[in-house]
């Protein structure tokens, strides 16, 4: 997920679903504040957590009573316990993301916040991500290029495993000739899990996606989603790592295709409205960092590669459309 540092003005200027802004001079510290060994209890973020549990908790009782179901009307009597298939699967992905960004900065020292979770009353989900906030700025490109990549890097690593393994926990079905309701979109590595895990899928049946490969899939859409290079997202803090003042051009250039993949699924709208409106309001161009003259080592930039590899593995360009199947006379 994206991270927000400190607020600070400078030249050009979070979430679920945030932002970096860090000065262009380091601030002047005239007295250094004696600290206090006492650290209060983070209420607000362990509220925010557990509400985010019992929501997702909520949603994901529902999805395995679908899941249950098989595609019929006939939805069982689920446990809301068995929600935690889903909820415990989601929570895991978004926590090691927010996590990885978070051992980051303290990695480099910085102060930051635990993550704060977001829950959401939203169906599909129940929650629209977590966020952290950086409150120092962060002084050079390899600085920010850890903290960017170490979310989604981290968050793949857990929404790998838990995509095959599923899957496994799916089974197929033959899907009904009346069946309404959506249809998600397969990115190139779960086209990859499921042809490993089923093999070629006989016509006309489906994949019954049990709620821990849901949770994956969603994982793989909110990966795909930070790493556009865009702005403030982790993708637009690695681009401007690696790329400097280019990763201005690339912004726009995603932009804009951001834009044209709204004309070829409904799905992209919100997503689309949200860049313009952060472009509008933050600017293309990435904030400048104090030491932006140290480059990334060799090591960092195959790292960069590595993570628009990933954005390609995770990608679809139809995340979720209304499927109609009807019967023909």
């Amino acid at each position: 997920m994206p991270f927000e540092p400190p607020s600070q003005h400078y030249p050009s200027s979070e979430d679920s679903t945030s932002s970096i802004q860090v000065p262009s001079v380091a601030p002047e510290v005239s007295q250094v504040e004696p600290t206090s060994p006492w650290t209060p209890f983070p209420w607000l973020h362990v509220l925010l957590f557990l509400g985010t549990l019992g929501m997702t908790m909520y949603v994901g009782s529902f999805h395995y009573a679908s899941f249950a179901a098989d595609f019929t009307s006939n939805l069982p009597d689920i446990s809301f316990i068995q929600g935690a298939w889903y909820s415990l699967t989601i929570l895991a992905i978004l926590g090691t993301h927010e996590f990885g960004h978070y051992f980051a900065c303290r990695y480099y020292r910085l102060d930051a916040t635990l993550p704060y979770f977001l829950p959401a009353p939203l169906p599909l989900t129940g929650t629209v991500g977590a966020v952290i906030r950086i409150r120092e700025p962060i002084r050079n490109k390899p600085m920010l290029f850890d903290i960017g990549a170490a979310g989604p890097i981290a968050g793949f690593v857990v929404a790998l495993p838990a995509l095959f393994i599923g899957l496994s926990l799916s089974r197929l079905v033959v899907l009904p000739d009346d069946f309404v309701g959506m249809s998600l979109g397969e990115p190139l590595l779960f086209q990859f899990a499921a042809s490993v895990i089923w093999g070629d899928i006989p016509e006309g049946y489906t994949i019954n996606l049990h709620p821990m490969a849901l949770a994956a899939w969603i994982g793989l859409l909110i990966t795909a989603l930070n790493l556009f290079p865009i702005g403030q997202l982790d993708g637009g803090h690695i681009a401007y790592a690696a790329l400097g003042t280019w990763a201005t051009s690339l912004s726009l250039v995603t932009a804009g295709i951001i834009i044209g993949l709204a004309f070829f699924s409904s799905s992209w709208i919100l997503w689309a409205i949200l860049m313009i409106t952060m472009l509008i309001f933050l600017g293309a161009r990435h904030p400048r960092i104090p030491d932006e003259h140290i480059p990334l080592d060799p090591t960092r930039r195959w790292l960069a590669i590595a993570t628009a590899v990933i954005f390609v593995l995770c990608f679809t360009p139809a995340p979720i459309e209304v499927m109609e199947i009807l019967t023909t006379p």
